[in-house]
């Protein structure tokens, strides 16, 4: 059994991973602001999780939540390409800095390893695909740079000060907890509620825009791994299906789970968005032993399931 924290803890992907660390016997802290992360989902739980309620922009906050743990999966952010378009300031600070403060109070307290949570966004549109580590970064927008930054920091921290870290880049993350009504709601979870609802989706731009959807589960699998391979320190991997799928299919895909009828307009292209995205996982899998388990199809039924009875 390990002490170990999670940075935006009460959020979708930090909640899950919190989850599965409960379930294997660690002891879990969380430190979460409760901006974007819900309270309900720690709840959900169903069993104690030790709670710091502090902002990642506080070295202070963050360092106390950093003290006396083994490893720190760095899973808080303020993400969304859209809301760093709209205010590319706050996220940067948060995203940036609150990186910064995460990497110096482990170097200080000594921890043993960070698990960073990177994304895709990092490599904007390149044209070769699918994705790998070896292609030079080239972000287009606010989030996907400050993301950038932040996974070199880690990089840099590993050769300057000796600490362990490991970024890995998270391909269009989904599954339960994913707030659909949020402002900045991911598309999956937004187009449950909506078609489920009898309502009309709005797809962006033409809709033949392609994504590697990656369930929740796999993602945090990859955590867990990536915690302990002694090869991965200092590296940066891909965690995604290594797969592609358009927008306009997955809304074909989400009717039919739902036995509903997909209605539809098409809105603007979202400034910032990355037009293709389909990840090579080879790295993920010699490095740390990563396999996605879960595939597409599976997860949008799992997430169905997961919405429709928080629904009720």
């Amino acid at each position: 059994m390990s002490r170990v924290l999670v940075t935006g803890g009460a959020g979708f992907i930090g909640s899950n991973l919190a989850e599965a660390l409960l379930d294997r016997g660690d002891d879990v802290r969380v430190l979460d602001n409760f901006s974007t992360g819900s309270r309900a989902n720690l709840v959900a739980l169903g069993r104690d999780v030790e709670v710091v309620e502090g902002d990642l922009r506080s070295y202070e906050r963050v360092h106390t939540a950093v003290r006396g743990v083994e490893v720190v999966f760095h899973q808080g952010a303020l993400g969304s390409v859209p809301r760093s378009v709209q205010d590319p300031l706050t996220p940067t600070a948060v995203n940036v800095e609150g990186t910064l403060n995460v990497l110096l109070a482990a170097r200080d307290e000594g921890i043993r390893r960070i698990v960073f949570a990177s994304s895709s966004s990092v490599y904007g549109n390149v044209g070769r695909m699918p994705l790998s580590e070896d292609q030079a970064p080239n972000p287009i927008s606010p989030y996907g740079v400050a993301k950038l930054a932040a996974e070199r920091f880690c990089v840099s921290f590993h050769h300057v000060y000796g600490l362990e870290t490991v970024a890995l880049r998270y391909f269009n993350v989904f599954g339960p907890r994913q707030d659909p009504s949020s402002q900045y709601a991911a598309v999956i979870p937004r187009f449950i509620r909506t078609i489920d609802g009898g309502g009309t989706i709005t797809i962006d731009g033409d809709g033949e825009q392609s994504k590697d959807f990656t369930y929740v589960e796999n993602v945090v699998r990859a955590n867990l791994l990536a915690a302990d391979a002694a090869a991965a320190v200092g590296r940066v991997l891909n965690v995604a299906m290594g797969g592609t799928e358009s927008v306009n299919a997955l809304a074909e895909t989400i009717g039919r789970l739902l036995d509903k009828e997909v209605v539809h307009v098409h809105g603007p292209e979202r400034p910032g968005d990355v037009r293709l995205s389909c990840a090579d996982v080879t790295a993920a899998r010699d490095v740390i032993g990563f396999e996605p388990t879960v595939g597409l199809e599976e997860g949008l039924r799992l997430t169905i399931e997961s919405l429709l009875e928080e629904a009720t």
